[in-house]
């Protein structure tokens, strides 16, 4: 299962790629405005340093709502980097842009994915990711994991190479039961990925550990 980081934040993303197991990020409008970041070419500017970090894909999303505004948008955002990945809304013509996206030889993720429906049409579009917000789903009172679960069941069935980036992820136990079911990818703040290095009797058995070796001195 690939790990990528959720932030614009590029120290985040540097402390992640130094641990050795990231393999991309994904950003958003709300994130990169979290930067202070504003303006087309702060924005395309910002994605070039992120792309300079990492090795893997870097998800950039478009404003835009319009098939029309999301074509220009992600022909810019694609012609930037080859490692950029142009996300894409999951709208009537959000996947519109992905199926002429996916023609044209541009990787996509399709975002704001709450149904195995949309996921399916995101597949059949030819979308390279889709992101089922899992969390989001837990907010409301439903099971956010069982939707990644429908998803691959539903890919598994007919073979779609569209992979499942499980987002909204907040915990270290939703990444632990995303790789259980098969997600392909799942995408989180830093904090979630390092949770997943505690455990109390790693704590307390290095501490014995060190304790000993004193002793031998």
């Amino acid at each position: 299962m690939k790990f990528f980081i959720d932030t614009a934040n590029l120290a985040m993303i540097e402390e992640a790629h130094a641990l050795g197991v990231l393999d991309g990020v994904t950003t958003n409008p709300s994130l990169m405005a979290k930067e202070g970041i504003s303006g087309k070419q702060n924005i395309h500017h910002h994605y070039l340093d992120i792309c300079e970090i990492v090795d893997g894909d870097v998800s950039a999303e478009v404003l835009g709502i319009t098939f029309e505004e999301m074509v220009k948008e992600g022909e810019e955002l694609a012609a930037l980097h080859p490692r950029i990945v142009v996300k894409v809304p999951m709208t009537q013509d959000g996947i519109k842009a992905i199926r002429y996206f996916s023609e044209k030889g541009i990787k996509t993720n399709c975002t704001l994915v709450f149904s195995s429906g949309q996921a399916l049409l995101a597949a059949k579009a030819g979308a390279t990711y889709v992101s089922p917000f899992l969390g989001r789903l837990d907010d409301i009172s439903t099971d956010g994991l069982h939707l990644i679960s429908e998803i691959r069941a539903i890919y598994d069935n007919y073979a779609f190479q569209t992979q499942i980036l499980a987002a909204s992820v907040r915990h270290s136990m939703h990444i632990i039961n995303c790789a259980k079911i098969g997600a392909d990818v799942v995408t989180c703040p830093l904090a979630p990925i390092l949770s997943l290095l505690k455990h109390p009797l790693t704590d307390s058995g290095l501490d014995q550990f060190i304790k000993d070796s004193q002793k031998m001195k």
